[in-house]
Order: C-alpha cells, then sequence, then structure tokens
C-alpha cells in the first residue's frame, strides 16, 4: 500500500475488481432477483391492517420521529420512506449516466449503511473493525433508538396512525430484529402490536438467537406465529427422519372470522363491482354508445346476478 495514496489498487487488486464487477452485471440469476425486488418490493408495505417493514421507522431518543433534511425539504416517518423508495426505483429505472440514476445510486449505499438509515437501523457498520481490529469497542454498532421503544404500545400505535392504519386493531410486522429466544425473550411485543418474524432464519444469528426464525400465519382466524428449530444437517434428516422442528403458537383470535370482504382484495372487488354498475347504469341511459359489430344485447338487472 502506497502511504501517500492509499486507496490505489494494484494492478492485480485492478484485475479481481473488474472480474467481480463483470461476474455481477452478467449474473441473469441476480438480473432475475434485482428485477423481482423491484417489480414487488418496497421500502414498507400496508396489506390487510397490517404494517410490514424491515429495518426500523427511525426515531429520535425521545421518541419522537427522526427529520431528515434532503435538497431544503424536511422528511420524516412515512414521508421519508417515500422518499426513500423513490430514490430508490430512480436508482434503477432512470437513463444510464443521468443525474437522477447517480443520485439514486448515492441515496442506495446510504439506505445500505447509513446513520438513520430505515433499512439499516444503526449508526455504523464495524464488519471492517470486527475483521481487523481487536478493540471490542470499535465494533459496537449503536442500533436506533427505535429498537429501545419496540416494546411500548403508545410507540406502536403513534407508527401505525402514522401509516393511515387503524393503531386500535393494526399490527406491526418487522423484519430484520434477532430475538434472544434462548435468553426467553418474546417475538411478540407492545402488547401484541409488533411481531418480529426475522428472528434468526439467518445461520450467523442462530447462536445468538437459540432458534431459526419464525413464520407469521395470518387467517381469517387470527395471528399464528411458528418458531423453528435450527436444521443440523442433511444426513440426520435422512438417517433419523429428522427434519426442521417447529412449535406453533396462537396469539391472536377474532371472534368474528373475517371474510374476503375485510380484505384489501375484498374492498378491490366492492369498488371494481360497483364500478361495474355505474357502467351498466350510463349504457342504459344512453351516455355510453353500442359498439357498431355489437348486433343485440339485452339490459340484466344486476342486482338478481349478486
Amino acid at each position: 500500500m502506497d502511504p501517500a495514496d492509499p486507496y490505489v489498487l494494484s494492478e492485480g487488486e485492478e484485475e479481481l475488481m473488474e472480474h467481480l464487477k463483470l461476474s455481477f452485471m452478467q449474473s441473469e440469476r441476480l438480473q432475475q432477483h434485482v428485477k423481482f425486488l423491484y417489480a414487488k418490493g418496497g421500502m414498507y408495505k400496508c396489506y390487510n391492517s397490517n404494517l410490514l417493514f424491515h429495518g426500523c421507522i427511525p426515531l429520535n431518543e425521545d421518541g419522537s420521529f427522526y427529520t431528515y433534511r434532503v435538497d431544503g425539504k424536511s422528511y420524516s416517518g412515512k414521508a421519508f420512506l417515500d422518499y426513500a423508495q423513490l430514490l430508490a426505483r430512480q436508482a434503477y429505472f432512470s437513463p444510464e449516466g443521468s443525474a437522477e440514476r447517480e443520485n439514486g445510486k448515492d441515496f442506495l449505499w446510504y439506505l445500505w449503511s447509513g446513520p438513520y438509515s430505515p433499512s439499516f437501523g444503526r449508526y455504523k457498520m464495524a464488519t471492517f473493525e470486527k475483521y481487523l481490529v481487536e478493540d471490542p469497542k470499535s465494533c459496537i454498532e449503536a442500533k436506533n433508538p427505535y429498537y429501545a421503544y419496540i416494546g411500548s404500545a403508545e410507540t406502536c400505535k403513534k407508527i401505525l396512525s402514522e401509516f393511515g392504519l387503524d393503531p386500535e386493531t393494526s399490527h406491526i410486522v418487522n423484519g430484520h430484529v434477532p430475538v434472544k429466544t434462548k435468553d426467553g425473550e418474546n417475538p411478540v411485543k407492545a402488547d401484541g402490536r409488533l411481531i418480529v418474524i426475522d428472528g434468526g432464519f439467518c445461520r450467523a444469528y442462530q447462536p445468538t438467537t437459540g432458534i431459526a426464525g419464525y413464520t407469521l400465519i395470518y387467517n381469517s382466524h387470527g395471528l399464528r406465529l411458528v418458531s423453528h428449530e435450527a436444521f443440523s444437517s442433511t444426513e440426520k434428516a435422512i438417517l433419523e427422519n429428522r427434519d426442521i422442528l417447529s412449535t406453533s403458537t396462537i396469539f391472536e383470535t377474532v371472534q368474528v372470522r373475517r371474510k374476503i370482504a375485510d380484505t384489501d382484495a375484498g374492498k378491490k372487488i366492492i369498488s371494481a363491482t360497483e364500478d361495474l354498475k355505474l357502467l351498466l347504469a350510463a349504457y342504459r341511459r344512453g351516455y355510453i354508445k353500442e359498439k357498431n359489430d355489437v348486433r343485440e344485447y339485452r339490459l340484466i338487472d344486476i342486482d338478481n346476478l349478486l
């Protein structure tokens, strides 16, 4: 390493970096995954009165929403996640070489490891220190105050209200939070307002958590959380007929079963039905003309069809 220019790469390092770059850019499987991520993914999702996100909603030490100053504007809570989602898509869909694409790419780096990033949830990434520095104090990755407040029902209600959900009946489904089950920690927090589902599925977290994560099952009867034991080996699974062991815990039931009409999909069906009724009424009153190729049709009372 040249002390006068420590960031310059040697010839071998240049060759290695070029090889890694080509491997990423030419990987068909990786491109499929990224396209799927941008087609289906988002910074958060509101679904059937549940708020789902990976990471956290950044808070200040007093529990208030952290405020970002970007391009002379202020964002906090849901507004910042909407802004972050816009820039993340801008990094992928904007024309190559455009200012929008470059700005979006820079912002992706911030989302990955920046302080107060909702996807990262910590103040710094200490991977370098963990590998090369012996002092354990240098390896500390302090978490956002959000993680100190997730046990508070009032904080969870405030977050749910921020996203337009009913704080009395809705839930937060939170990923990226290892749950130390072996130490007695419960993945259901804040009086059932928050459920952690990413509690250690990654093998690297399993010595800390003691299990292999959780699966949330949500149906018309209520909510059920399934905890999974770590998978030991393929050999044991075959010879001893031991697969992944799971334990199911029902932690919330509803007195009246939820029907399709109560779901987001059901609301879309109801909306589409109302649109069809209006369309039929427009035909009946002559606001919409028949197409020339339609020779015969009958007016149908839609109420008799429902």
